[in-house]
């Protein structure tokens, strides 16, 4: 065999063998973005309690008085309202239901003697909800066992600081949420 017929060979490396090197990932762009770990622990507690108290609460309502939490909550909200009569727009906004949702949820209640609806009679544009005797009689009922229920999982796990800490943050968040410059 001649020169010209072997293969060529690479050149003398030196005695230790060298891993290939993988290639660099370009820096990332949004890494200034991402979580940290504590971060994301403390959001994912929070993704877990906006996702499950409110389920809790409604199996309770549903369970104990054949309500579910939206329901209880425009009831409530009537309640307190000067004459037991508020605006649908400004009820939508106090139980954080779209104004189309509250309508269905309000004619359920109407076929239930909970609630009537009437035109405004400052703008009879507007229409009100107005919480008849019944729906109070039901709010009432269903009063101590919702109570309990939002003690025994919130208020009773939470010292009064932490508690007061806990209705100024989510007001704070709220207000991020219900910011115009989203």
């Amino acid at each position: 065999m001649t020169s010209q017929d072997e293969a060529p060979q690479a050149p003398q490396a030196s005695k230790a063998k060298q891993a290939p090197q993988a290639p660099q990932a370009p820096p990332d762009e949004h890494a200034d973005l991402w979580l940290t770990p504590a971060e994301l622990d403390s959001w994912m507690s929070v993704v877990r309690l906006i996702t499950r108290l409110p389920w809790a609460i409604d199996t309770q309502l549903q369970r104990d008085a054949d309500l579910s939490m939206v329901e209880y909550m425009t009831l409530a909200v009537l309640s307190e309202s000067p004459g037991r009569t508020l605006r649908m727009s400004t009820l939508a906004e106090h139980t954080s239901t779209s104004l189309s949702r509250l309508s269905h949820l309000v004619k359920r209640l109407e076929g239930r003697g909970y609630v009537r609806r009437e035109p405004d009679p400052d703008d009879g544009r507007f229409t009100n909800a107005v919480l008849l005797p019944a729906g109070m009689g039901k709010l009432e009922e269903a009063a101590p066992g919702h109570v309990a229920h939002v003690r025994h999982l919130v208020v009773d796990n939470l010292s009064g600081e932490r508690l007061r800490r806990l209705g100024r943050d989510a007001e704070h968040i709220l207000g991020r949420i219900d910011s115009p410059a989203r």
